[in-house]
């Protein structure tokens, strides 16, 4: 039995093994054939493949906007990620 974790945009995970850094939080920056992370210890922002982030996802430790998120410095707030505007009118 597989088990679905749910997450999303500017959700806290924790993932199977930690970072250089010896931190195992981190942060989601951007959805979609490929998974944005933001080490939540040292800022690092890496990317990998959703296949590949889904396997080493452990758990969700906070949801976006979460009070305690606001805690730790190097958190972005869900508003503050950059979000691509696709309405544009090109004449």
């Amino acid at each position: 039995m597989n088990k679905a974790i749910t997450y999303s945009l500017a959700d806290t995970v924790l993932m199977k093994k930690p970072h250089a850094c010896k931190v195992n939080e981190w942060e989601i920056l951007r959805l979609g054939a490929d998974i944005r992370l933001k080490c939540m210890g040292c800022g690092h922002i890496v990317m990998m493949p959703r296949s590949k982030f889904e396997h080493n996802l452990k758990k969700v430790l906070t949801k976006a906007n979460d009070p305690v998120n606001k805690k730790n410095e190097f958190f972005v707030p869900k508003e503050n990620i950059a979000q691509p505007n696709f309405n544009q009118d090109n004449n």
